[in-house]
Parts: structure tokens; C-alpha cells; sequence
């Protein structure tokens, strides 16, 4: 964080916009507390829900496997994403004031970016897991170690930090050519992108940054799933089937919920007014799906609502 707070430093001197506007959504001024309300309660139900699931996987020592801990860390993710843009989204529709210093937009896109990063190799690593429980359980515990999966999470959580860190330094230091209004509601590299010179090239390393750490994780993932299934049809006993696809449904939904608003966002058609468009799936994505993640898990999840109401039947 020290190298990142000193490289924005240095080029808030050299960048002669101290300032970013952001255009958040198109409506009347008499409905913004309505959309203020409502995106502090999802945000509210976001944080509960995610941080039950944490003191659920933490407190029941029977759910201390490789993927209730990636569980686990997948609802700090959550937590991470809401809160480095809801509060500050929040703010602005309430008070009017629709600006971000340099130096708070760059470091919203740092954690936004770290964030991001660690969600998508996450759910590659989750996928993973349960490709080595289906197609390869007798290796299982083996491949997936205690010592084996923190070390998965470390790599994951070291490569985030180093991708978003090289991103944003970057993107600091590129030229703006045409304006300093962003049109999304956050400060995010592909709206950055869009008003960056073409010449210097941000525009083509925010899509292969995208390939990178977005596509081919989805991917890897797909593949995996392809497998799972192959085997998971091939199992004769029919209860065999229902539990097997039972250990892969929740995950296999949340996958599904967060690359398809993503790529809806991101990969977006070259539309003549795309941002009612990328801004609605970006909602979707960063707010929405964050809250929805544990109430899958935990609703379709036995193990999860056994410790859950072991956990307030103790408490009561």
C-alpha cells in the first residue's frame, strides 16, 4: 500500500485532472433516496449474510475442508466488493456530489481490481475442488492438503494484490485525451479506458487484463464442469447422481450468476448508448450477486444449515 499511495502521490503532481466525474444513473432527482434505500439494504443483507457464513464455517470445526474455507473466503470477497462502492454510491446520490479526488478513484480501483482478481481465480480453484471430489476422490485429500489449499488461497490472494497493483499504477499514469467523466458508478479500468488516448494502448491492456483474469478462468472452470458431468452421468445408482450433483449445483450457480452479468457487463455489445446497459449488469454483478451467494449456499447447502441452526440453537 506504501508503493501505491506513493505512486499516486507522485502523479497527482504530474496529472492535470485532480478530479473525476461520475455518472451514475439517469433518473430524477425525487427517486434517488428510494435507490438510496434500497441499495443500503441490499448492502446491509449482503454483510449479514456473508458474515453468518463466515462465523458458520468458522465455529463448526466439521466444515474446516478445502471448499467450506473457500466458501469462507469467497464471502469476504463479497464483502470486499460491496463495500469498497456501495457507501461511496450511496454518498453520492444523497448528497449530489458526484466527483472523485484522483486519489479516490485510484484507490477504489486498486481493491475493486484486487477483489475482482481473487473472485474469478476463486471460483476456477472452487470448480477445481469439485472436479477432484468427483472425477478423482481417492486422490482427494492428497491434491487438496490443509498445507495444499492455503497455499492455493495465499497464491490467489498474492497474485490479486501484484495484478491490481501493476493495473492501477498504470492507469494512473496514462493521459487523459478526451474527458474526466466516467460513466459508471464507480471507478473501474474499462470506464477509465474509454477516455484514455487511443495511442497509448490502455484501452487493448484492459481487455487482455480481462482475457487474462476473467475468460480463462471461466473457462478452466467450464472445463472442469464438462468433466464432472461426463463422470456424473456415468454413475449407475440414481441417489449416487442426486448427491453428486447436489455438491456441484450451489457452485455451479453462483459461476453461472457471476460470469454472466460479467461478461454481460464487460464484453458488452458496441451499443449506440451502452451505459444503461453495462451499468445495470454492473449492479447486478458487484451488489446483487454478492448478496445471493450465501442465501444459495446455505439454502441448498445440508451441512451449512445443519451448523447454522446448531450454531443458534447454542447461541439460544
Amino acid at each position: 500500500m506504501r508503493i501505491l499511495a506513493f505512486g499516486l502521490q507522485r502523479n497527482i503532481m504530474e496529472n492535470h485532472t485532480y478530479q473525476f466525474f461520475i455518472l451514475t444513473f439517469t433518473t430524477r432527482e425525487q427517486n434517488k433516496p428510494f435507490l438510496s434505500v434500497f441499495f443500503v439494504l441490499v448492502y446491509l443483507i449482503g454483510v449479514l449474510a456473508n458474515s453468518i457464513t463466515i462465523t458458520v464455517v468458522y465455529r463448526d470445526r466439521h466444515l474446516h475442508t478445502p471448499m467450506y474455507v473457500f466458501l469462507c473466503n469467497l464471502s469476504i470477497i463479497d464483502i470486499c466488493y460491496t463495500t469498497s462502492t456501495v457507501p461511496k454510491l450511496v454518498y453520492m446520490l444523497l448528497s449530489g456530489d458526484y466527483t472523485l479526488s484522483f486519489t479516490q478513484c485510484f484507490i477504489q480501483m486498486f481493491f475493486f481490481s484486487h477483489v475482482a482478481t481473487v473472485e474469478d481465480l476463486l471460483l476456477f480453484i472452487m470448480a477445481y475442488d469439485r472436479y477432484v471430489a468427483i472425477c478423482d476422490p481417492l486422490h482427494y485429500h492428497h491434491k487438496l492438503s490443509r498445507k495444499n489449499y492455503i497455499l492455493f488461497l495465499v497464491v490467489v490472494w498474492v497474485i490479486g494484490f501484484f495484478n491490481s497493483l501493476s493495473l492501477t499504477l498504470t492507469a494512473s499514469t496514462i493521459p487523459l485525451c478526451y474527458s474526466n467523466i466516467l460513466k459508471q458508478f464507480y471507478c473501474e479500468f474499462k470506464a477509465f479506458a474509454k477516455i484514455t488516448c487511443p495511442s497509448n494502448g490502455f484501452q487493448l491492456f484492459s481487455y487482455m487484463e480481462a482475457v487474462m483474469f476473467g475468460l480463462c478462468p471461466f473457462l478452466c472452470s467450464i472445463i472442469s464442469y464438462i468433466k464432472v458431468i461426463s463422470v456424473i452421468l456415468h454413475i449407475k445408482s440414481t441417489d449416487g447422481r442426486k448427491k453428486a450433483f447436489s455438491t456441484c449445483s450451489s457452485h455451479l450457480i453462483v459461476l453461472t450468476m457471476f460470469y454472466g452479468t460479467w461478461t454481460s457487463s464487460y464484453l458488452s455489445p458496441s451499443l449506440k448508448d451502452p451505459q444503461v446497459f453495462e451499468t445495470t449488469f454492473s449492479i447486478l454483478y458487484l451488489i446483487i450477486t454478492p448478496m445471493l451467494n450465501p442465501l444459495i449456499y446455505s439454502v441448498r447447502n445440508k451441512d451449512v444449515k445443519r451448523a447454522l441452526l446448531k450454531l443458534v440453537g447454542r447461541n439460544v
